[in-house]
């Protein structure tokens, strides 16, 4: 039996055929779901070395990095590793973090924020015009990383 009328209204569902995909470059990013509230949600495919994300922040939410093909580099907070597909990290809010395809290798990931910020525009612009100037109105801060500096120059 459903939930009360407020539950119902707050089910998301997404259709992978009807989600919209940027591409930068030879990656691509399939964008899932634009903050439910609850969360935020897009898939991210990287191509031999490529960067996702540079270090950086988020205030107010944690970010899940769950890989589904390939192999990616990860910060987490100070720490560096490596992660290859069914691997699960969690970034809590305030912890620095950044993601990449492993030299030699693609990488596949399921990015979920939480709670959700509404960054799908962020993503079009950055895609578009390579210009992240206004991205702490979406919660990301730079942060300077020697960890992710080193992992990268491998």
């Amino acid at each position: 039996m459903p939930g009360p009328a407020s539950d119902v209204d707050r089910i998301a569902v997404v259709r992978a055929a009807e989600a919209e995909t940027l591409v930068a470059g030879s990656s691509t990013l399939q964008l899932l779901l634009d903050s439910s509230g609850a969360l935020s949600a897009h898939r991210v495919r990287l191509v031999d070395g490529a960067v996702g994300a540079g270090p950086h922040r988020h205030e107010r939410s944690s970010e899940l990095f769950y890989v589904l093909d390939g192999t990616v580099d990860l910060l987490a907070g100070e720490q560096t590793l490596t992660a290859t597909a069914g691997d699960l990290v969690v970034v809590p809010a305030g912890a620095a973090h950044a993601f990449a395809a492993s030299a030699g290798h693609d990488g596949e990931l399921l990015v979920v924020l939480t709670p959700g910020v509404e960054r799908f525009e962020f993503f079009r612009r950055l895609v578009d015009t390579h210009d992240p100037s206004d991205h702490e109105q979406y919660d990301i801060h730079d942060v300077a990383s020697e960890a992710w500096l080193e992992r990268r120059a491998r």
